[in-house]
């Protein structure tokens, strides 16, 4: 479910609030294991204890589509016991861990398929251990710049106002010299990142679409408009900015729905932000396992997974994927990078895929 918490006179922010909160006990050691306890004590919530997220086993539900559901409503508060960071080519040298899950119900994300059949909400409060291993990388590789991508698995932003995690980010690593941070959101609670030193160090990059893709197929996110507002408070509270256009989806209308896209957005971002804006460009994507998948959790999806009608691409892994054939591909990428070009001549398109 969602509160609605005023931003500003005649405006609301809906959080996200889950309807269960497991503890592991080791993370009442912590003050932000702590800080969530007596948070979730203070909004009526039920909380359990439990030794692993792993041995949850009694989740309310009759099917595998119930427990999904009430999954995606469950908060798992926990220590990372992994401290080695994964890759996070080519977004960044490194992915730093704070959370995993999303609450979110966007029909084609990778998570659907990477995270199992109770994809819990799940965040990590030895934030010290984490920012401490960061470092350490940061110390290994330097003079090079060591960038750490922070949602990988999850959306942090949606969880700031229980975790905190990455206002802690964003300030520690607004004092690294050789260090930065980026991660990317669809939702629009940036308040409590706006007054923050960040120091130029950390790039918010948005999630951003056409108005059909994310009515249709993002559920339970900031809106279209919400995400262009929430750009415009990050630009001008001085970070970098960047919007990744994902998954570009071929519709009815789709080029009325990105050149409105990128016109929103032109109005929105102040002219002092333009010589640093990033783009990337993702084409939508989906394989055989994350069909059946996708099908199964949202069988009145309006998403289109026709392998007829879609080029099979072979992955770096030996895994294949569909994407769009060349000539509808070559269209969107054409089409997206003169309407970006014309609008904003001093940004920097990173890719397309």
């Amino acid at each position: 479910m969602a509160m609605e918490t005023p931003v500003r006179a005649g405006a609301k922010l809906k959080v996200f609030i889950p309807e269960l909160v497991y503890f592991e006990p080791d993370s009442l050691e912590y003050p932000m294991g702590a800080r969530i306890y007596k948070w979730a004590q203070e909004n009526d919530l039920p909380i359990r204890m439990t030794t692993s997220h792993n041995r949850i086993t009694d989740l309310p539900g009759e099917t595998d589509l119930e427990k999904y559901k009430i999954a995606k409503r469950t908060l798992v508060v926990g220590v990372r016991k992994t401290l080695e960071f994964d890759t996070s080519k080519p977004s960044a040298e490194y992915a730093i861990p704070v959370a995993t899950g999303c609450m979110a119900h966007c029909h084609y994300c990778y998570l659907q398929t990477t995270l199992g059949a109770k994809p819990y909400v799940r965040v990590y409060v030895n934030i010290d251990d984490i920012t401490n291993r960061a470092l350490k990388y940061i110390e290994e590789r330097k003079p090079e710049i060591t960038r750490f991508e922070a949602a990988c698995t999850s959306d942090p932003v949606g969880l700031e106002h229980i975790t905190g995690s990455l206002s802690h980010l964003i300030e520690f690593m607004g004092k690294q010299e050789y260090g930065r941070l980026r991660f990317v959101t669809k939702f629009n609670n940036v308040e409590p990142l706006l007054a923050l030193e960040h120091n130029k160090r950390t790039r918010i990059r948005f999630s951003v679409n056409a108005d059909y893709v994310i009515r249709n197929f993002e559920p339970a996110t900031s809106s279209f408009t919400e995400r262009i507002e929430a750009a415009g408070k990050v630009a001008r509270a001085g970070y970098p900015l960047g919007f990744i256009i994902a998954p570009i989806i071929w519709h009815e209308g789709w080029e009325e729905g990105y050149a409105e896209l990128i016109r929103s957005l032109k109005r929105e971002v102040p002219p002092e932000a333009e010589t640093e804006l990033t783009f990337e460009l993702i084409q939508h994507r989906f394989t055989k396992t994350a069909k059946r998948v996708i099908q199964a959790r949202y069988p009145k999806t309006k998403l289109e997974m026709d392998e007829v009608k879609r080029k099979y691409k072979w992955g770096r892994w030996g895994q294949g994927k569909y994407v769009y054939p060349d000539e509808q591909a070559n269209a969107l990428r054409e089409f997206l990078t003169e309407q970006i070009f014309a609008n904003f001549p001093k940004a920097s398109i990173d890719y397309f895929t």
